[in-house]
């Protein structure tokens, strides 16, 4: 069986190919369980540790499996928050044939879906993306959207300013004019996109700050208690998801906002495979503004893994 590193797997996945992936898959008949989701009680830490299992597969041809942990305080460790492998296997034989570096694939296709998102949801003229958080995801988001969008401008924000400017200095070779900001408020006054991928419990995207035509992509709150945007961002939103089964249960962006009565589940107007099938065309005017929330999904996944696999096929 062969084993990819991160490098590895990075080498092989570029946004434009990715992101084909993902819309091809997301209008495909791949099978995917609801994921297993389980908090582990860590008393050392100030935060569970969480343990998803993500399987899914397509008849006749490849299944995966991923299996990840987050670790909300590895960061103080100096480690990675999201840690795990990814396995390939052949459906016919159940043969293990890639056993893959999950949290590098994890970046790549959680951008991509967000950027597939954008190209349905951002406005076609979109050139100032404002990134809000410093993670391992950040930089993968900036190079994402501007596969998709004629961006010009990127601001980052962060808790740490020195961080927010490291991921400035990750995608330099895009020649985008870049800033960072220590005002979540004044990022999003300048911005056309805001993408969202953080580890907050609480709401950091105020509603009342957004602007007709703004798109905002939200990729954090893995979890039913946590969420990254209030009320009111929902209130004024026309709302898309990945997936709906998995939106509904898993995130406190949409969880809680429905348990409250703020927003029914007919405000959903679509998800991904809507988008990508064509039954939604995403964004209907210049002055909507749109959100999208994922929360990850296993066919996106067995997508990426395929597409790494081909591209070392390639190279024999």
């Amino acid at each position: 069986m062969k084993q990819l590193n991160a490098s590895q797997v990075q080498s092989a996945l570029r946004f434009p190919e990715l992101i084909a992936a993902l819309k091809q898959a997301f209008c495909s008949d791949i099978t995917v369980p609801m994921r297993h989701h389980h908090d582990m009680e860590n008393p050392s830490a100030s935060r569970e540790t969480t343990l998803l299992l993500m399987p899914a597969w397509q008849a006749g041809e490849k299944a995966g499996v991923k299996m990840v942990t987050v670790a909300p305080d590895n960061s103080a460790l100096n480690l990675p928050s999201i840690q795990g492998i990814y396995l390939l296997l052949d459906l016919r034989t159940g043969t293990p044939e890639i056993m893959m570096d999950a949290p590098t694939l994890t970046t790549n296709r959680t951008a991509a879906a967000s950027a597939l998102a954008a190209s349905f949801l951002a406005r076609k003229d979109a050139s100032h993306l404002f990134v809000v958080g410093t993670g391992a995801l950040s930089s993968q988001l900036i190079r994402a959207h501007h596969a998709v969008s004629p961006l010009t401008h990127v601001t980052v924000w962060g808790r740490n300013e020195d961080k927010a400017a490291q991921v400035l200095t990750q995608v330099a070779d895009l020649n985008l004019i870049a800033a960072t900001t220590t005002s979540i408020e004044a990022g999003i006054n300048q911005a056309d996109i805001i993408s969202v991928a953080t580890l907050s419990q609480t709401a950091l995207i105020e509603g009342k700050w957004l602007k007709p035509g703004q798109h905002l992509d939200l990729v954090g709150a893995y979890r039913p208690d946590m969420r990254e945007a209030d009320d009111e961002v929902m209130r004024r939103a026309t709302i898309f998801v990945d997936s709906r089964p998995g939106a509904t249960k898993e995130t406190g962006d949409i969880k809680i906002p429905l348990a409250e009565g703020v927003i029914t589940l007919d405000d959903i107007k679509a998800d991904l495979f809507q988008l990508s099938a064509g039954e939604h065309q995403g964004r209907t005017d210049d002055q909507q503004i749109t959100v999208f929330k994922s929360v990850g999904h296993a066919l996106e996944d067995l997508a990426a893994a395929k597409l790494v696999a081909q591209y070392y096929e390639d190279q024999v």
